[in-house]
C-alpha cells in the first residue's frame, strides 16, 4: 500500500490535554482500528509524543506516528486552531511559545471559574483541575465536570448553555495571533494545518476569509475531511482548499470513546486532492 492510500488520522488528543486515554491507550487503539499514519496533536503540549512513541516502537506492528500539536490561535476575538504536524517536540523555540500558551490557558481558566461561581456554580475550577490532572485545563475539563455534576445533559450541551461565547463561563480567547503560531511552528520544522474549518460556527463568507486569511499568513494546509461531516460540506471544503493552494489533512480529533467519533473512522480520501503527505516538505517513511 502506498503513501497515498494510507489510512490516515491527523488529530487526536491524549490525557496530556483533554482526551480521556492515556497515549499508550491511544496508540493501541489506532493500531486495533487498523490506522497506519496516526498524529497526537494534544492542546498546546507535546508531553504525551514521548510515550506514545515508546509504546509505538515497541509495539509488534507499530503505525507511523507523527509529532504533532494542536495549536490555539486568535482570529478576529475567534479562537481558532492549528495542527502542527512534523514539529521538533525540542525546538527550545516553539517549547518556550507552547509554555507561554499553556500560562494563558491557566489564566483563561481561572477567570471561568470566577465567573461560573459568580452564577451560583461554586467549585467549577477546582472539578475541572481534578479532571485534568497535570494536563492544562481547558474548557472541555469543565465541560465534563459541568455534564457529570448535572448542569447539563453532555458535554456538548454545557458548551450551548455555559461556555459559547455570550455565556455565563465564557472568556475571550488571550491567545496569540494566527501569523505568529504559524511562523513559530514552520520554525520548528512543521507544516501548519488549518483545523476543522467548519467547526468554528462561522457563516460561509467567513469561512472563506479565515482560509484566506490562513493562506495569506503562510498557512500550508486545511482539514478537508473530518468526523460527523455532510458529503457536501467535505466538497465545499476541499473545494476551498485547492482555490487557496493548501494542501488537504484530515482527523478524527478523537478526545474520548463514543457513538460519535472513533480514530480513523470516516477518514475519506476522495481522489484529485492534494494531500498533506504528499508534500515536498514531508518527510520521507524512513526518516
Amino acid at each position: 500500500m502506498t503513501e497515498e492510500t494510507l489510512l490516515a488520522d491527523l488529530h487526536s488528543h491524549t490525557t496530556a490535554s483533554d482526551g480521556m486515554l492515556t497515549p499508550s491507550e491511544l496508540v493501541e487503539r489506532a493500531i486495533g482500528n487498523g490506522v497506519e499514519m496516526f498524529a497526537i496533536t494534544d492542546h498546546d503540549t507535546t508531553a504525551g509524543l514521548a510515550e506514545a512513541h515508546a509504546y509505538n516502537n515497541s509495539h509488534a506492528t507499530p503505525l507511523r506516528l507523527i509529532n504533532g500539536v494542536e495549536v490555539s490561535t486568535r482570529w478576529h476575538n475567534h479562537d481558532i486552531h492549528i495542527v502542527a504536524l512534523n514539529i521538533d517536540p525540542e525546538d527550545g523555540e516553539f517549547d518556550a511559545f507552547l509554555i507561554n500558551q499553556r500560562n494563558l490557558r491557566e489564566l483563561r481558566a481561572k477567570e471561568i471559574g470566577e465567573r461560573l461561581a459568580k452564577a451560583g456554580i461554586e467549585g467549577a475550577y477546582e472539578g475541572a483541575k481534578s479532571m485534568a490532572g497535570d494536563a492544562a485545563l481547558s474548557r472541555g475539563h469543565y465541560a465534563r465536570w459541568l455534564a457529570d455534576k448535572g448542569y447539563a445533559t453532555s458535554m456538548a450541551n454545557v458548551f450551548k448553555k455555559y461556555l459559547a461565547r455570550g455565556k455565563t463561563g465564557y472568556v475571550p480567547n488571550n491567545w496569540s495571533d494566527m501569523a505568529t503560531a504559524i511562523e513559530v511552528i514552520h520554525k520548528a520544522g512543521g507544516i501548519a494545518v488549518l483545523a476543522h474549518p467548519h467547526g468554528y460556527k462561522l457563516s460561509t463568507k467567513w469561512v472563506k476569509r479565515l482560509v484566506r486569511e490562513f493562506k495569506e499568513s503562510a498557512g500550508d494546509a486545511m482539514e478537508v475531511v473530518v468526523s460527523q461531516q455532510t458529503v457536501e460540506t467535505r466538497s465545499q471544503l476541499i473545494a476551498l482548499s485547492l482555490q487557496n493552494e493548501l494542501a488537504a489533512s484530515l482527523g478524527s480529533d478523537f478526545h474520548f470513546p463514543g457513538s460519535w467519533t472513533e480514530l480513523g473512522k470516516s477518514m475519506y480520501q476522495p481522489p484529485g486532492v492534494n494531500w498533506v503527505w504528499q508534500m515536498d516538505s514531508w518527510p520521507a517513511a524512513s526518516a
